[in-house]
């Protein structure tokens, strides 16, 4: 392991994950599909002491998953946390979809295969899935547990009510509970995660992974100038992202924030992303690439160190 990167449990757990770990949301297998330039990202990473990986079903129909277990495989495999999601639908089958036990059972195998992996460290629930009994997903999460194919179980976007129902659940039942959340949590993206879902992951010791640490961009100065065709926050699909993070008012904050930054003589992204590893609860921040360069720069944020007046500038600058 790389003596530069801290490690942090998941929660209560005894399992650790890198500060910084590595996904592959619209990067892997969609807007980067060279099969070479994604294992060396990944093997880079992994070099720099990363060893949290994450994926989803959902993300490139698959070939995420595929890609990056491709360059996982050629990595010890008792070195990596590896974690993947199911909910969204992926055919239009009607029960190729959601949380049931159905779709659970037949997803995390197809997820195994396509990482070409036993197992799953972290398997998470995308969503909440109204539409099944949330026994029925609690039982079926446990029973992959049981069966050796996820280690720990987690919630993805879950509201704190919904963490609270879940949690009592399965204590009431003697169920493996979901052990770690991975909300969206930036300086953009503040009000929902501390007041909702951090309350409720503190309550129950759950590990928190982030993601979206830059706003797809946002906070790194990115779209200072407006969307250029082809951007991440031009794609028609992503407009419920780009009206969360990126109003005139939002783009207008981190240009102010440039000056934050050069203060002390880091990059917007490098100050975006040692704010978040100071933030109380938070076990993993997961960052997104596409070139080498943007690795190096994100991983020099573990070497900012923030003074307090430093972070109650910023956070006035971002109070939501």
């Amino acid at each position: 392991m790389n003596p530069a990167m801290p490690y942090r449990a998941l929660g209560r757990c005894g399992t650790k994950v890198s500060a910084f770990g590595l996904g592959g949301w619209v990067t892997f297998g969609d807007s980067l599909r060279d099969v070479q330039r994604v294992r060396d990202i990944i093997h880079k990473a992994f070099e720099a002491g990363i060893n949290f990986f994450d994926t989803a079903d959902i993300y490139a129909r698959g070939e995420c998953e595929r890609i990056m277990g491709e360059a996982l495989r050629e990595l010890p495999r008792e070195r990596l946390v590896i974690s993947s999601k199911l909910f969204w639908p992926m055919s239009h089958d009607v029960n190729d979809r959601g949380l049931s036990r159905k779709h659970i059972m037949e997803s995390v195998e197809r997820s195994l295969k396509r990482l070409g992996t036993d197992y799953l460290d972290l398997y998470f629930c995308h969503r909440f899935d109204a539409e099944t009994p949330l026994e029925e997903t609690a039982r079926a999460m446990d029973d992959l547990v049981h069966q050796g194919k996820v280690l720990y179980w987690g919630t993805s976007e879950w509201s704190g009510d919904q963490i609270n129902e879940v949690q009592a659940l399965c204590q009431d039942h003697g169920l493996y509970r979901p052990q770690v959340e991975q909300p969206q949590y930036n300086l953009l993206a503040r009000r929902r995660f501390e007041q909702d879902v951090l309350p409720a992951a503190r309550e129950w010791g759950m590990g928190l992974v982030v993601w979206s640490p830059l706003a797809s961009g946002v906070l790194s100065g990115k779209y200072d100038q407006g969307f250029p065709e082809g951007s991440r926050l031009a794609r028609p699909e992503l407009q419920w992202l780009k009206d969360s993070v990126a109003s005139p008012q939002q783009v207008d904050h981190t240009r102010k924030f440039k000056v934050h930054a050069e203060k002390i003589g880091v990059s917007r992204a490098q100050l975006a992303l040692a704010w978040l590893l100071l933030q109380p609860g938070v076990s993993s921040v997961i960052l997104g690439v596409t070139r080498l360069e943007q690795l190096q720069e994100n991983l020099a944020a573990l070497s900012v160190d923030l003074t307090r007046g430093v972070v109650d500038a910023v956070e006035k600058l971002f109070p939501d």
